[in-house]
């Protein structure tokens, strides 16, 4: 007699272990403390053997039921049902090792390797746990450009179009790594490109004249934003680096006495060690940074913090959005 959802309901433990069949190998197990679970079965090469599909109420009357027709179907094609079962799982789990996550997290450690440095590490970690939020766990060999073009068209909706592009160009070295691991067979990132949208880049006109020079300095003179914000802008001209390296500068790295500041190379976009001379009047802003900040690992503290904002500052954020504020002061005073 096939079960129904009630005599599954009121079937209660007994002194010993019973059986409520369903039909065709189904039935239920109860055991002397009530616990419910689905077995099937069956004869494969003239052995008896038996299939587990869950435990109820987890695994429901109808669904113990697909599971025993799905078993039924391979034991009719000459198929042993539990070997079926076991590939299946196999396969899962390679394709968990094979997931985006998994081949991105492995790309990861090959590059800092090579020698990457440590912010662009950081930025990397960054820009990969955004992608995985999305696809991280599926696998890398599945994953379609319209999956990752609704990612990329999240962070353009935000007006982040330079993060969208750096996003696409990360997941496509993971693509391209994936291939030449043979775990994929093409970088759908690649598919995108020409897809996401340009922004239109507003160049700003070089400081190359005595005039414009003293222009720009008198306008970071009279800037009154924050003071840390103002100290940096105030040492750029005297120390010739990028936003980046000035913005991640370490107390350790100063050595007032011989006047000079030491950036290691991983630091250095070109990952070579770099020495820049301290003059007077820098080691005199510094001092004055010194008193702020000297009780603390950076010299710009406020300045580094979540990479989200690092990778802002520089690219149009903090720093470089506020010499591209002075630009308008500068061609005030040029006229």
């Amino acid at each position: 007699m096939a079960l129904t959802a009630v005599s599954i309901k009121n079937a209660k433990g007994r002194a010993k272990p019973y059986k409520l069949t369903d039909g065709d190998g189904l039935f239920l197990y109860v055991t002397p403390n009530g616990g419910r679970y689905w077995r099937m079965n069956y004869r494969h090469l003239g052995k008896q053997k038996t299939l587990a599909f869950g435990v109820y109420p987890d695994t429901g009357l109808a669904d113990a039921r697909e599971q025993r027709d799905a078993a039924r179907k391979v034991l009719a094609r000459g198929d042993d049902p539990a070997e079926r079962i076991k590939l299946e799982k196999i396969a899962a789990a390679v394709a968990a090792s094979n997931s985006f996550k998994a081949v991105a997290d492995e790309w990861l450690v090959k590059v800092e390797r090579e020698g990457r440095s440590a912010v662009t590490m950081k930025k990397l970690r960054w820009l990969l746990d955004f992608i995985n939020e999305s696809i991280g766990k599926r696998p890398v060999a599945s994953i379609t450009a319209q999956e990752l073009l609704i990612m990329l068209r999240k962070m353009e909706g935000k007006g982040r179009y330079e993060t969208a592009k750096r996003l696409r160009s990360t997941a496509s070295q993971i693509f391209r790594y994936a291939i030449a691991t043979a775990r994929a067979e093409r970088d759908v990132a690649a598919d995108l490109h020409g897809v996401l949208t340009i922004p239109k880049v507003k160049h700003h006109a070089a400081v190359t004249t005595p005039k414009d020079t003293g222009a720009l300095l008198r306008a970071i003179d009279g800037y009154t934003g924050h003071e840390i914000t103002a100290i940096a802008l105030r040492l750029s001209p005297h120390v010739f680096v990028r936003p980046g390296e000035l913005r991640h500068a370490e107390w350790t790295e100063i050595d007032i006495e011989a006047a000079v500041w030491s950036i290691s190379a991983e630091k250095m976009k070109m990952r070579r060690p770099h020495r820049v001379p301290l003059s007077r009047q820098t080691l005199a802003i510094l001092e004055e940074l010194n008193a702020l900040t000297g009780d603390g690992r950076y010299l710009f503290p406020s300045l580094v913090t979540r990479l989200e904002e690092e990778t802002r500052i520089g690219k149009g954020g903090t720093l470089a959005a506020q010499l591209s504020r002075l630009d308008l002061i500068v061609l005030d005073e040029l006229g």
